[in-house]
């Protein structure tokens, strides 16, 4: 009796074990970040309104998709799939394929183009609501293609709502700093 019941002692104690070494390994391939969000921006210099939406459809993997206008018969929008991974404790690493619609006054002969976007950008933690971030890509839409870049700082008020500012550099309406408001689902 005594020995089966030091058996079963061992065998829950490894299979906690073993549930606990899956457990972290799935840890390993979850975000430190949310990637499901609802996101309204203001623009300034030049004044662009917008809306941006993400959500994820797998444990590394998300959707996004966003628009952007001057309301004078413009818009710049995207629809991306990407990939987001931990690369330690408090920074995630992403990157997404996306596609680019827009339509400028002075570029494009006033026409509507598409074209192909590739990114990869990082997310940092500096502290439990603060949060900082970088991107780099490239842009190929009809003729053109450039390299544009952003850095971002996001203070999470709550769980649920976060306000953030953003420098971007050679993007669709040039280089423009955001306002921008995030409420996670």
């Amino acid at each position: 009796m005594r020995k089966t019941k030091i058996a079963g002692i061992l065998l829950a104690a490894s299979a906690s074990a073993g549930f606990s070494a899956a457990s972290a390994a799935n840890d390993n391939t979850m975000s430190n970040f949310s990637y499901d969000y609802f996101e309204a921006r203001v623009g300034i210099s030049p004044v662009t309104y917008g809306v941006g939406f993400s959500t994820s459809i797998h444990p590394n993997a998300h959707i996004r998709a966003e628009i952007d206008t001057e309301f004078e018969s413009d818009f710049d929008s995207t629809a991306a799939i990407g990939f987001h991974a931990p690369v330690n404790n408090w920074a995630d690493v992403y990157g997404e394929l996306a596609l680019r619609t827009m339509k400028q006054r002075g570029k494009y002969n006033h026409d509507t183009e598409f074209g192909v976007e590739v990114n990869l950008g990082l997310r940092q933690w500096l502290s439990p609501q603060l949060e900082v971030g970088a991107e780099i890509g490239q842009l190929s839409i009809s003729d053109y293609a450039d390299i544009f870049g952003s850095v971002n700082a996001r203070f999470h008020a709550t769980e649920l709502f976060s306000i953030g500012s953003q420098l971007r550099f050679n993007e669709a309406y040039g280089d423009q700093f955001m306002f921008t408001t995030r409420f996670k689902f």
